[in-house]
């Protein structure tokens, strides 16, 4: 749905090299969607801690935020400055997915 919302109603306002900003950050928002979506899932499963997927997918959520979020913003605004906070985005994700592993690995290893 936002690739063709930029398709239609964008595209006279981005350039080439916008569009193609705009779809790395609806791609990783659409991948960082079903980690939030797996996370809800393993919620129900009561051998794995609700507090560290709940940590986990709160740092997913910031994550894609500041990562999407600034690329949206960079990419309509061409303001070269929004770019400090994409790697910033992407750090949280990685730490959202790390907390994630280690919740995961944590459950199956008490047992």
């Amino acid at each position: 749905m936002g690739g063709a919302f930029a398709s239609h109603a964008l595209k006279s306002m981005l350039t080439v090299e916008s569009f193609s900003i705009w779809e790395t950050a609806l791609r990783y928002q659409m991948y960082h969607a079903f980690a939030l979506i797996l996370i809800g899932l393993l919620l129900e499963k009561p051998n794995i801690p609700t507090k560290g997927l709940l940590i986990a997918g709160y740092i997913i959520f910031v994550g894609i935020i500041l990562f999407s979020g600034s690329l949206y913003l960079l990419s309509l605004s061409q303001i070269r400055l929004l770019g400090i906070i994409t790697p910033l985005g992407g750090l949280a994700l990685i730490v959202g997915w790390l907390t994630l592993t280690v919740t995961i690995s944590l459950a199956r290893t008490a047992k």
